[in-house]
């Protein structure tokens, strides 16, 4: 077990009540392409829909094995707390995945895949003694790699301009952003599990690398697919790559450099999440989502 950095000043501001927060959305008048003439931006940011119920609840489960192996009263909360909001973002998620399915498309082809994946390649494989040992602390390491980019995301969406400028639909919008906003909100907490119960460097480094390019692969994969196969839209496609860079460009979706300029940032022997820059960002959204607020 390692230092939590609890003398770091940035982690004393950040001691947040970490809670789930009832939400609903309301999907019967979205339209599919929520992002009005992208439809490629608007399957990229799909991927969250398809991906991340499946992904945040076998993240929830493993972490929530780790909670009796955490001392910290702190960080045992703040785990309660993540849990908790990674189940909302889940069914969240899922609502409008529902959605997308009655609409015509073949949500059925990606939920298997990520079933294999979560299953029978994430799965704990019913190992025991000291390989089911390490390979719980390589999923601790993955988890903790991808919420660094998830929450780099979330800032990412709350910075952005473009998508209130070309006039996205307010419902999705709200949807990213307060996922956005909690994504930072609990940036501490997995990477503090990891430390707390393991917090070798060489294992960070190593999934840290698998997460970036796990992500990566299965981002552009699905994006590229549902684009491809799109029901609801018979005008012609421009190639997927090139729909991605024009998409980038404009301001609609991180590039592929911004993934890998967040490795050597989180791969810094130094680091922790609370030194990514103010949060004051996602708690000020948080207090004005309509989603989060009942409206």
């Amino acid at each position: 077990m390692t230092d939590l950095h609890t003398d770091s000043a940035a982690y004393q501001d950040e001691a947040l009540a970490i809670h789930a927060r009832e939400v609903h959305f309301d999907w019967t008048d979205v339209p599919t392409e929520y992002i009005p003439g992208h439809p490629y931006a608007t399957h990229f940011w799909n991927v969250m829909h398809l991906v991340l119920p499946e992904g945040e609840r076998a993240m929830a489960d493993v972490l929530g094995r780790a909670l009796p192996e955490i001392t910290d009263p702190r960080l045992q909360e703040e785990l309660v707390g993540f849990i908790g909001q990674e189940e909302t973002h889940a069914s969240s998620h899922e609502s409008f995945r529902i959605h997308l399915e009655r609409n015509g498309f073949d949500i059925p082809k990606i939920m298997r895949m990520m079933e294999f994946l979560m299953d029978q390649v994430f799965g704990d494989h019913g190992l025991t003694g000291r390989a089911g040992d390490a390979w719980f602390k390589e999923r601790l390491g993955i988890y903790a790699a991808a919420e660094h980019f998830t929450a780099t995301v979330g800032e990412w969406l709350l910075d952005n301009k473009t998508f209130d400028e070309i006039g996205v639909d307010p419902t999705m919008l709200d949807l990213l952003r307060w996922h956005g906003a909690e994504e930072m909100e609990h940036r501490n907490v997995a990477y503090d599990v990891f430390q707390h119960i393991d917090g070798s460097y060489a294992r960070r480094v190593r999934t840290a690398v698998l997460a970036a390019f796990g992500l990566l692969v299965l981002w552009l994969y699905i994006s590229s697919w549902m684009y491809a196969n799109d029901p609801t839209t018979s005008r012609r496609r421009m190639p997927w790559p090139l729909a991605f860079f024009l998409g980038v460009r404009r301001g609609l979706m991180p590039g592929v450099r911004f993934l890998f300029r967040e490795i050597p940032q989180y791969l810094r022997p130094g680091f922790h999440p609370s030194q990514m820059g103010p949060i004051d960002k996602a708690v000020r959204y948080l207090a004005q989502s309509p989603a989060a607020n009942g409206h």
